[in-house]
């Protein structure tokens, strides 16, 4: 996994979102990471597990945006990050294989959500089952509604738990849904952890095999 960096001052570049390394100069993450943003604002890090020091801080070169994506929906938070130089692999450095689109996640399956954690907000372990959005999840913030989990997002509970609905890791927008050890998701909203009766919907994941297409054609 990698850190992604953000800065304000081009001095300090603090952790802002997670991602995935998936070639020697991409890294997969949730496109309002970086959405409007220049790239000179943007680094990651990687071969590190922690967020703020450790292994290599790479610049950036581009970004590549979902084309469909939006700040007015939920939908299509997908993004690319391009390394301006190349990913060195090591032993706390690898590529992640990420779901084909052809690629059969049931429900119920136990996934993982690897991130940095807000432990006040957090039960551990991470270790999750997949959740369809029900008649306890249908209101958002905004008014909107959602009666089941549309199906190029992955909604998540912990197992284990019928009480509390946590998104992937709490605050690690971007972070990697794993399953199986394939990346199947990618965090994408949910401010940490909710219960059935919540008016506000379960974390959700950009669900990787809608998108894996797009993906390989861009990485």
């Amino acid at each position: 996994m990698a850190a992604v960096l953000h800065t304000l001052d081009m001095v300090n570049f603090q952790q802002h979102c997670g991602g995935t390394i998936i070639n020697n100069r991409s890294i997969l993450s949730a496109a309002h990471c970086v959405y409007l943003e220049p790239t000179e604002v943007i680094r990651v890090r990687i071969g590190s597990s922690y967020r703020s020091s450790g292994g290599e801080v790479l610049p950036l070169a581009a970004f590549l945006i979902y084309p469909t994506y939006t700040t007015h929906k939920y939908d299509d938070d997908v993004a690319i990050l391009r390394t301006a130089v190349e990913i060195k692999y090591s032993a706390t450095v690898q590529p992640a294989p990420i779901a084909g689109s052809t690629y059969n996640l049931p429900d119920n399956e136990v996934v993982w959500a690897t991130g940095w954690v807000q432990l006040k907000q957090m039960i551990i372990p991470s270790n999750f089952a997949m959740y369809k959005c029900g008649p306890s999840h249908t209101r958002l913030a905004g008014g909107y509604t959602c009666l089941v989990c549309p199906s190029h997002l992955t909604c998540c509970v912990l197992a284990g738990s019928a009480s509390a609905v946590v998104t992937s890791v709490g605050a690690t927008p971007g972070g990697p849904v794993f399953h199986n050890g394939v990346v199947v998701g990618i965090c994408a909203f949910g401010g940490g952890c909710r219960t059935p009766e919540s008016y506000r919907l379960p974390g959700g994941n950009a669900r990787v095999s809608s998108y894996s297409t797009w993906i390989q054609a861009n990485a």
